[in-house]
């Protein structure tokens, strides 16, 4: 089967009702980076830091997958399909891929504030008990926070996600300004020859030394052409 590598941002669950973050009305226009998404922000007040991403389960368990999830999940009917995704949520997973590398962590996981990839101290939390409470602790003694990758803290999974890339066929940008790295070097870990595809509603000029094809629609009818073209 011929290996399709499909890399998410933002702009993949839009359609789902979630936020994106960087746009007018994002989320970083009412929640400011430096108060819930660093390092220091966690050491500085973790109950606030929490109370986000509280506020944000609530709001993915209310999402549902959109049509382009859907379609992501349906080229593994004919196709070795891997999903790079910058989202935190689940809803690729919702949708039905097998095979999904979370380069900014997970939402719907909390961990160690000591140990944060210390897969003991690891859980993932279901409805309804999807808040995580102030001073809430570990497994080792340490405050529960997010299972997210703070700013300024390394990606583990991003050689994970280079190891597909390397590997692809083909290469399917979805939802994703190309302005966040280390996730928008990925490109360049493309053979040369492979087509790549960007489905953005808005133009973006990026690729370097690859031919990239936009198709400039929303993720579910630009997923919707990109099978036809497939």
């Amino acid at each position: 089967m011929k290996k399709i590598v499909v890399l998410t941002g933002a702009g993949m669950s839009a359609e789902s009702g979630l936020s994106t973050f960087r746009d007018a009305d994002g989320l970083w226009e009412n929640y400011p980076v430096s108060r819930v998404a660093t390092h220091e922000a966690w050491e500085a007040d973790p109950d606030y830091v929490n109370d986000f991403y509280n506020m944000l389960r609530g709001k993915l368990v209310d999402a549902k997958p959109n049509r382009g999830h859907e379609l992501v999940a349906e080229l593994q009917e004919r196709y070795d399909v891997s999903v790079v995704t910058q989202n935190v949520d689940n809803l690729h997973e919702m949708a039905g891929s097998r095979r999904v590398i979370h380069l900014h962590g997970e939402l719907m996981k909390v961990c160690s504030s000591r140990d944060p990839y210390n897969p003991h101290f690891i859980k993932t939390l279901t409805p309804p008990d999807i808040t995580v409470a102030h001073g809430e602790k570990a497994g080792d003694g340490s405050l529960l926070r997010p299972f997210i990758v703070f700013f300024g803290e390394s990606v583990p999974m991003i050689e994970p996600a280079i190891e597909e890339v390397q590997t692809a066929d083909t290469f399917v940008i979805i939802g994703t300004s190309l302005n966040v790295y280390p996730a928008a070097g990925l490109i360049e870990y493309v053979k040369p020859g492979v087509p790549v595809y960007l489905i953005d509603p808005k133009p973006t000029r990026s690729g370097g030394s690859h031919n990239i094809q936009q198709i400039v629609k929303g993720a579910s009818a630009g997923m919707e052409e990109l099978v036809k073209m497939l």
